[in-house]
């Protein structure tokens, strides 16, 4: 069996940038289970898995366009910290909910001075190049339910 289009694919992987550093793995815990052709995960690796089999391994590397796309300077906005209202204390690094120019989104704080709060809605990893080892553990047709709802099912599934 080969990955195509609704398949339910079960894969471990580990995503590096540039320099080599990793920054996330399944390796130690479960694999990763998605349904291809949902969009369920970035369009570089779908697309590279795309035919592969069960056992099969790869070192994949996608640009930007391909993953979370090109940094945007435009989303990265200074606000009055008035706008936190209820919130007391305001740090770097912290990330909030919020409409941003592609509807709704995350933004990261990424700087506070005084009453002025900068805040980024970039995707951490926008404009990164992405290195992805991966290997396919698992490929099965996916049920009728999951093609309805758009995802795989499993452990802590509430449908």
């Amino acid at each position: 069996m080969q990955v195509a289009e609704n398949m339910a694919v079960s894969i471990h992987y580990t995503l590096t940038n540039d320099a080599g550093e990793t920054l996330d793995s399944s390796i130690g815990s479960d694999a990763l289970v998605y349904l291809h052709g949902q969009g369920s995960i970035i369009p570089g690796l779908e697309q590279a898995l795309l035919g592969k089999a069960v056992g099969d391994k790869l070192n994949v590397e996608i640009e930007p366009s391909e993953a979370y796309g090109d940094y945007d300077e435009d989303m990265v906005q200074v606000i009055p910290r008035q706008m936190f209202e209820g919130i007391d204390v305001i740090e770097v690094g912290m990330q909030f909910h919020a409409d941003v120019s592609s509807g709704p989104g995350v933004v990261t704080v990424i700087n506070v001075e005084g009453d002025d709060v900068t805040i980024d809605g970039n995707h951490p990893l926008a404009g990164m190049k992405l290195f992805f080892d991966v290997e396919i553990t698992d490929i099965r047709e996916a049920t009728m339910d999951e093609l309805a709802h758009g995802h795989v099912h499993g452990a802590g599934c509430s449908h």
